[in-house]
């Protein structure tokens, strides 16, 4: 069979649309050349790690859930939906162990049944949970020298917490992380500077909040008939601002990470997310430049 009949074979469900293709199809080509790669290194036990598995259903929101009060579409969220069974249908490749993570135990269950029926040869682990939790469990697994990681990160929020990501480093791991740059980062960061969810931005990025105010923000002082005022100004192009700080973190991590992630795109043009690779292999780094380039 072909690469391509492999890597663009996908469930239809009730999610879809250009940007959740896009995404599936870059991280797809990368795990054809990732399998392909290890088949070459029997001697590395290869996991597969999906920290926001769920079943490609939505969680009903609340009158206090965060993605109500920033007033997300139903447009933007269709950007959220898991690769598993894309993966898992890869012929002649495969992973040593599947590890599908999602606190939402309905959403589990299901993924659970539909794929142990389709891949009753598959060696498949569901883990109910914080996939914070299990990103740091994975960490230590990782620490013997007998495993390689490809990891998968594709909340549609920012749950997934700096200290978790910053476990993984010294650990044979290849990561891809779905940053949620336009449709709620760049939300947070509102205009005036006020950053009323500070704790939530200080634990994505991994920064103190003065720290990144003064990447988003510039204070100036103008001259008026009472005297001089201070202002806060909001940088332009804060959503490209949002992807480059996250790679610079992620450097600090991994040795090589792209410096133009795929950026994702609402109907309007504007980016709602940047799909980020890392690892610590050079070859990794332009293998994933090169598919991305080309979608």
């Amino acid at each position: 069979m072909s690469r391509n009949a492999n890597v663009l074979n996908e469930f239809q469900g009730e999610w879809g649309g250009i940007w959740t293709e896009k995404k599936l199809e870059a991280f797809s080509k990368y795990v054809w050349s990732y399998l392909t790669i290890m088949k070459n290194y029997p001697y590395w036990k290869t996991i597969y790690f999906d920290g926001f598995a769920g079943s490609g259903t939505r969680e009903k929101r609340t009158n206090g859930d965060l993605m109500q009060q920033l007033k997300i579409t139903e447009e933007e969220e269709r950007t959220y939906k898991g690769a598993a069974e894309r993966i898992l249908g890869l012929e002649n490749l495969g992973f040593d162990y599947y590890y599908f993570i999602d606190k939402n135990e309905e959403s589990l269950n299901k993924l659970k049944q539909k794929l142990n029926e389709q891949f009753k040869n598959k060696n498949l682990e569901f883990r109910l949970g914080d996939a914070n939790e299990q990103l740091n469990k994975l960490a230590k697994a990782l620490q013997d020298n007998k495993y390689a990681a490809l990891v998968f990160l594709d909340p549609f929020g920012m749950q997934i917490d700096w200290n978790s990501i910053a476990n993984l480093k010294g650990t044979r791991s290849d990561v891809w992380i779905l940053v949620p740059t336009g449709v709620i980062v760049n939300r947070l960061l509102d205009k005036a500077g006020k950053l009323e969810f500070s704790d939530k931005l200080e634990s994505f990025f991994g920064l103190p909040i003065a720290e990144i105010k003064s990447f988003f923000y510039e204070e100036k002082k103008i001259p008026t008939l009472f005297g001089e005022e201070e202002i806060i100004t909001k940088v332009s192009k804060p959503i490209e601002k949002i992807a480059n700080l996250y790679a610079q973190r992620m450097k600090t991590i991994w040795e090589h990470v792209t410096e133009e992630p795929l950026v994702l795109k609402n109907s309007n043009n504007v980016p709602i997310f940047h799909f980020v690779f890392a690892s610590n292999k050079k070859n990794a780094k332009k293998i994933a430049k090169q598919i991305i380039d080309k979608i």
